[in-house]
């Protein structure tokens, strides 16, 4: 048995070296080949019957290495391999950079020196081999055991130091996810009865810890950490406003009322999922990946808070703007009623909705700049407003650019026209002109002429002619600022459908 296992160690070993050796192990097949080579180690080892060097220290891993480690075997790993090889290489986790100690350090010197003596005198024998004249001398039993003794005792002290920092390293990696865990605990026991004042000091330092962990895990957006703690203050009093009576004037429909509710709830929901997913994963912390990166369930949380407080920062916290989206939404709804295929469109949410959206948004601005929902423009078109001055408004107010006027202007002027027009049936008032200028920017010139009302030339000039300047403004307010364009959008699908984002799954995942 003896001789057949030393040779299944020669064969590995020449393959090893046909990969380039232990110090190539580059890809699938060389670290196969190492993989191969360990065990024929691990199998001449034990048919030499020769004593396993001590592991008692494997108890005290943690259980993820315990499970890796479940005996006091030899388990010869190309990966602990591998370490020993790259040993001056940093460890990278979440982005904080790990060196391993100097002890590690000269331990996998020990055991590179010992595999190479174990390579050496494989490297006798197969030269031995191919000597015709049998000069080489051979490879006696005695420096075969000394050579596999010697290796054994290298690795174990290096598995050892390795594995012993890097469940160190792990774990201070994990210290993110750790103190979460611990700060929402302190917030659940002091909500039963703690001042308001305390427990707004907690919530800030949990808020800045699930920042942290998100600017660390989140891959999939921006892994923000400046999301604080005033926009879930400031969603928490929207909400308090939507339910208490005494603040139902504060919007102008029922509509805009929920629209305001639907964002709020987003911020304080997602909030509260991510408290729920700390207390599941205090329970099972050592499941938690330290590269939190790699935490599917922490990761889903994060996008869904990074998501929801993006929104909230810009159209929760800030009133003047929450309150002229909900005007807007409120405005959407009713064009609507006025064209019922942009119910529809809106339903399907596709390429043709974002076609007309910019567009009636502008038509709706223009219809009333002094609305509420002019605040939603003026955050898209920043520079087409202008502080006022003292005649023009109070301080800190701003006004109109010549641009806007021009174009409030054209739409007064165009409904004036329309209503003077005396051969377009069933146009005869302000309303009746606006009606169709909306179902205009809704359907588009092709679909209203198809309609029973078929303008004469002149209206349909006016009509033209305040549907190109529209269509400039709608491409301005898409480009400026894209991503804030995309948010806005997004934002009024949701209120104006009622439709929430996609959620977490509810089982939940590490």
């Amino acid at each position: 048995a003896e001789p057949a296992a030393f040779m299944g160690l020669c064969g590995s070993h020449r393959n090893l070296l046909r990969h380039g050796g232990l110090s190539e192990i580059a890809d699938e097949a060389a670290s196969a080949a190492c993989a191969d080579y360990l065990a024929d180690i691990d199998k001449v080892s034990r048919v030499f019957c020769l004593e396993v060097a001590p592991r008692s220290y494997r108890a005290g891993f943690s259980a993820n290495y315990r499970a890796l480690f479940p005996d006091n075997s030899r388990l010869y790993r190309v990966d602990v391999l591998e370490t020993s090889l790259d040993r001056h290489s940093a460890i990278w986790v979440n982005g904080e950079k790990f060196e391993l100690s100097a002890e590690a350090l000269q331990h996998a010197e020990a055991l590179q020196h010992a595999l190479l003596g174990l390579d050496r005198l494989l490297e006798r024998w197969h030269i031995a081999r191919q000597d015709e004249t049998g000069l080489a001398p051979g490879v006696s039993r005695p420096e075969l055991v000394s050579a596999l003794k010697s290796l054994d005792v290298s690795w174990a002290k290096f598995e050892c130091s390795y594995i012993s920092e890097l469940i160190a390293i792990e774990g201070q990696a994990r210290q993110l996810v750790v103190r979460a865990v611990e700060c929402e605990g302190v917030l659940r026991a002091m909500q039963r009865s703690a001042p308001a004042e305390e427990l707004r000091v907690v919530e800030c330092r949990l808020v800045q810890l699930i920042g942290s962990m998100n600017s660390v895990a989140n891959f999939k957006c921006k892994g923000r950490d400046d999301l604080g703690y005033d926009i879930l203050e400031s969603a928490r009093r929207v909400l308090r406003r939507c339910d208490d009576s005494r603040y139902a004037s504060s919007y102008v429909t029922p509509v805009a009322r929920d629209a305001a509710r639907t964002l709020a709830l987003e911020v304080v929901s997602s909030y509260d999922a991510m408290r729920a997913y700390l207390r599941h994963v205090g329970a099972c912390i050592e499941r938690v990946d330290p590269h939190l990166c790699s935490n599917a369930g922490l990761v889903s949380h994060l996008v869904e808070w990074e998501t929801s407080w993006e929104v909230g920062a810009r159209y929760v916290r800030d009133s003047a703007l929450l309150d002229g989206l909900c005007d807007l939404v409120s405005q959407m709804r009713d064009a609507q009623d006025v064209a019922p295929e942009l119910v529809e469109m809106f339903e399907d949410c596709d390429a043709e909705l974002f076609l007309v959206l910019p567009r009636t948004i502008m038509l709706l601005f223009a219809a009333d700049p002094r609305s509420k929902r002019a605040e939603v423009v003026h955050s898209l078109l920043p520079h087409r407003f202008r502080p006022s001055t003292p005649s023009s408004g109070p301080p800190g107010s701003t006004t109109l650019n010549a641009e806007l006027r021009a174009l409030a202007g054209h739409l007064a002027k165009a409904l004036e026209a329309l209503v003077a027009e005396a051969d377009i049936p069933h146009v005869d008032t302000k309303e009746s002109a606006w009606q169709l200028l909306l179902r205009r920017a809704v359907l588009g010139a092709a679909k209203l002429e198809g309609g029973s009302a078929l303008l004469p030339p002149s209206a349909m000039q006016i009509v033209e002619d305040l549907m190109r300047v529209l269509e400039s403004w709608s491409l301005e307010l898409q480009r400026h600022c894209p991503q804030d364009w995309n948010q806005c959008s997004a934002v009024l699908v949701q209120c104006i459908t009622g439709r929430d984002r996609k959620r977490v799954s509810a089982k939940f995942q590490v």
